[in-house]
């Protein structure tokens, strides 16, 4: 099918009634359900270790891991994040994995090839079989720094998202690391190819800030951007690029930013609790300088604001912790991963926003956001972080939380339920799940597992059974 033959599929497949699960969002809360029934745990059939408890029926293995060798030679980096998942060839998948490293640590892979030869972030590409057998592996993207996620679009490409504003021209952040020995802005995104090394040229036009994940509109050409600003408030944004991506085989950088603002209601609080079902007509209010410099070296959190504040001087709404994201049917689901109301009797997470999680749709079609779920306690969702859709609309969320954490699904008439729980590590509490993603024909679930030691992991079994 040539481009505008696909465009025009695309739009066709989108205009009749709403399909998804936002259509559960009349509750905005739901009970927890079976799903697949109790979790046991599974051994692991790389090793025999125990890492998951799955439902009967589901197996899983492990694969590059944090320290193992590319076909290269050169060794995989950890922090295994974000993730998407291409058909490869006799079956195979293409996977494109980001990799969340901060501070100037230098490149992994060839550092000739690097964006910023001091910066440790990047991307992997594998192809692996739908059993999580390693075909072949190689760094596609290396010198970036703080790729947590981003999203597959629809031109067979990875859009990797830097979860930061480190550069030389901007105060230390948080951990301490010295930005005088970068030698590149960071705080952008970036398109990877499936098949190829990435160029390592980021779209400034999309802006920098705190990215986190990117969701393709393929009527429109649109890219919708989460922007996670830890300890401040947060948007939500499209870039809209100079020519439809499909057509041009990429994203063309010198677009439009702009950031969601609720019609009416200047910098609407969205990060607070909401009625069960809210629902919001939006419009949106341009970005006038998406890509700042920085004189007289500011604070972290101060550059970190500085996209944001454009937005919300504007009356952008305010959100807490915009995470996962991913396109379904006509609609952006995205994940708050502190929003909503302060759980009774819980302590409030670190951070800014006092909840458990929300999920907002923003319908493409109605250019409506609406409340899709909010968490009314950890034991029933715990911040969720990375989230994908299955063929039938059923989401999948993974968590962030300081207990245990799991693989949960929120079905399409608004039911929770756990799939996967993660065997406790010890010595290693913040380990949890990211970057899940359907393999070709949904025969595999490929999750990732960050951690000291990070892995990929490939899961499969019986999902006719429920509700993925």
């Amino acid at each position: 099918m040539d481009r505008r033959r696909f465009i025009s599929a695309v739009v066709a497949g989108i205009a009749g009634p709403f399909a998804g699960v936002a259509c559960a969002g009349a509750k905005g809360a739901a009970e927890p359900v079976r799903g697949y029934g109790p979790l046991r745990p599974v051994p692991d059939l790389r090793d025999g270790k125990v890492r998951l408890h799955l439902p009967d029926g589901f197996a899983y293995r492990s694969f590059s891991v944090a320290g193992d060798a590319y076909d290269d030679g050169s060794t995989v980096p950890g922090r295994h994040d974000g993730m998407a998942a291409f058909s490869g060839p006799k079956g195979s998948a293409v996977l494109i994995r980001n990799h969340e490293v901060a501070g100037p640590v230098g490149a992994f892979g060839d550092r000739t090839r690097a964006y910023d030869p001091m910066a440790g972030g990047g991307t992997s590409t594998i192809q692996v079989t739908r059993y999580g057998e390693v075909i072949s592996s190689a760094p596609s993207l290396n010198g970036t720094m703080m790729n947590c996620s981003g999203g597959p679009m629809a031109w067979r490409a990875w859009v990797s998202c830097e979860e930061t504003v480190n550069g030389p021209d901007v105060g230390d952040d948080h951990t301490g690391a010295d930005n005088s020995t970068l030698t590149r802005k960071h705080g952008y995104i970036f398109e990877v190819p499936v098949g190829r090394a990435a160029t390592a040229r980021p779209i400034r036009a999309a802006g920098r800030f705190p990215h986190e994940s990117a969701a393709f509109d393929p009527s429109t050409g649109a890219v919708y951007l989460t922007e996670d600003n830890f300890s401040f408030p947060s948007g939500f944004y499209r870039y809209l690029p100079p020519r439809h991506p499909v057509l041009a085989g990429r994203l063309l950088d010198g677009g439009r930013l702009q950031m969601l603002a609720v019609d009416g209601v200047a910098r609407k609080n969205l990060s607070v609790g909401q009625e069960p079902g809210s629902t919001y007509p939006v419009t949106w209010v341009d970005i006038d300088d998406p890509d700042p410099g920085f004189t007289g070296l500011p604070s972290y959190d101060d550059a970190a604001q500085a996209v944001g504040r454009q937005g919300r001087v504007k009356g952008g709404a305010i959100f807490a912790r915009l995470e996962g994201a991913v396109h379904h049917n006509g609609t952006v689901y995205f994940v708050s991963t502190q929003g909503g109301a302060a759980a009774p009797g819980e302590p409030a997470p670190d951070g800014f926003g006092d909840g458990r999680g929300q999920v907002w749709a923003y319908e493409l079609w109605s250019r409506r956001l609406k409340l899709v779920y909010e968490s009314p306690r950890s034991s029933v969702l715990d911040l969720p972080d990375n989230v994908t859709a299955s063929r039938r609309g059923t989401l999948v969320l993974c968590e962030d939380g300081d207990g245990d954490n799991f693989l949960r699904g929120l079905t399409r008439t608004g039911e929770i339920f756990d799939f996967a729980r993660l065997q406790p590590i010890a010595g290693d509490e913040g380990a949890e799940f990211a970057g899940t993603t359907f393999g070709p024909a949904g025969h595999t679930l490929y999750v990732n597992l960050q951690a000291e030691q990070g892995m990929s992991i490939a899961i499969w079994g019986p999902w006719e059974r429920g509700p993925f």
